[in-house]
Formats: C-alpha cells, sequence, structure tokens
C-alpha cells in the first residue's frame, strides 16, 4: 500500500466549448475538497494529496484516430500519434479522477467521452467520483459517465453530485462564460450547499479507495 503522500488526483473538465464555465466549477471541486470544513476520515490533510485539474482541452485531441485498439497499448509509447502519447503519459501519474461533466441534450459531453475512450489501461482499476452540473443537475451525464467508466474497469465510488444552476441569471452568466461567484469559503455563494458532499465523497470514498489500489 503506497503512503498518502505519494497520491495523486485529477479533476477532468469535461468541456472544451470556446465559451464555457467548467474552469471556474473545477476550481469550486477542488476548494471544496480542500476546504477545512472537510470531512476526512483518512486522516490525511490538504497538504498531502496533490489535486490537479486535468483540462482535456489543453491536449487537442481529435476524435479518435488511433489505429489501433487502447486495451491492446500498455505504454503510452505504442500509440501512433503524438497527441495520444501526450494524453496516455499524463493520466498515468495519477491515481484517481474526479470527473467534471455538464450534459449536452441529456448526455455526456461528445469531447469527454472521446477523451476517455482514446485510452483503456492508463484509466483501469483506478477510482473515481462523478460531478455534474446543468439544468437538472446534469443526471443523465453523470450516470453515463458512470457506466462508461465501469465499461474500462474504474472502480466508480458511491454517491454522485448532481448541480443544478440556481436561477435564470445564473444561466446567463454561465451562457456568457462569467464568473458565476463560486466559493467554497462562503456558504451563502452558489452551490455552497454541496461543498460538505464533494468533500465527504473525495476523503470518505475516493481517497480510501486510491489507498486499496495503491
Amino acid at each position: 500500500m503506497a503512503s498518502i503522500q505519494s497520491l495523486k488526483a485529477g479533476i477532468v473538465i469535461g468541456s472544451t466549448r470556446v465559451t464555457r464555465i467548467g474552469p471556474q466549477i473545477a476550481s469550486f471541486v477542488r476548494d471544496a475538497i480542500q476546504s477545512p470544513l472537510a470531512r476526512n476520515s483518512t486522516n490525511a490533510t490538504q497538504s498531502q494529496i496533490q489535486i490537479d485539474i486535468i483540462d482535456i482541452k489543453d491536449f487537442n485531441l481529435p476524435m479518435f484516430d488511433e489505429p489501433g485498439i487502447p486495451n491492446r497499448f500498455i505504454s503510452s509509447e505504442d500509440y501512433s500519434n503524438e497527441h495520444t502519447r501526450a494524453w496516455s503519459r499524463h493520466i498515468s501519474k495519477f491515481d484517481a479522477f474526479v470527473f467534471l461533466t455538464s450534459e449536452r441534450n441529456w448526455g455526456i459531453p461528445a469531447e469527454l467521452k472521446n477523451a476517455i475512450d482514446y485510452l483503456f489501461h492508463e484509466w483501469k482499476g483506478k477510482p473515481a467520483m462523478i460531478v455534474s452540473y446543468g439544468g437538472q443537475g446534469g443526471v443523465h451525464s453523470a450516470e453515463q459517465v458512470k457506466i462508461v467508466a465501469g465499461a474500462i474497469g474504474m472502480r466508480v465510488v458511491d454517491g454522485m453530485i448532481n448541480m443544478s444552476f440556481p436561477s435564470r441569471e445564473f444561466v446567463g452568466k454561465g451562457l456568457a462564460g462569467e464568473s458565476l461567484g463560486l466559493d467554497a469559503t462562503d456558504q451563502n455563494a452558489p452551490w455552497s450547499e454541496h461543498v460538505p458532499e464533494i468533500s465527504s465523497i473525495f476523503w470518505d470514498h475516493l481517497v480510501k479507495e486510491m489507498l486499496v489500489s495503491k
């Protein structure tokens, strides 16, 4: 079993839209996880687990264009394309993932599904938790991410966080890519009610699974 100091979790931003709110929501999720009020039955502190944000937009992945099937590739260097090798090398660094997904027409964003489908062994056996957002909380997308993650052998922990847009004003800001006023330390800020749940699922479920898998 690995020491908790060596563990690394990644928050995957599942949207690459030109105008998007994914990055600020990812920061909110990370802040919620690292909140001083976080339930932490593992006795880990904020500084003992590295939590990074993974933006799939940074990797410029085209629709899947590898000539082979991902589950047959063990090494990052086995892939044909450099963009796949770069994606593989990066994902291989992490022990667990928080998939952050919006919802489009009751479904998972195509770019998130594509990014997951590029790889196999880099994901397999690792624990994951799911955070979704949308007009109805992104419930349908979250369920689909759970199915896809399970199909590639990930261990999806119990409990999904589904964050619904609280007002039309909030939706308008989101569509314009404006600041949503998210603040994991402010009990009056949007989605503050989700902070305890996010931190609880991360520390009480995801981290425990990380320790088991290592």
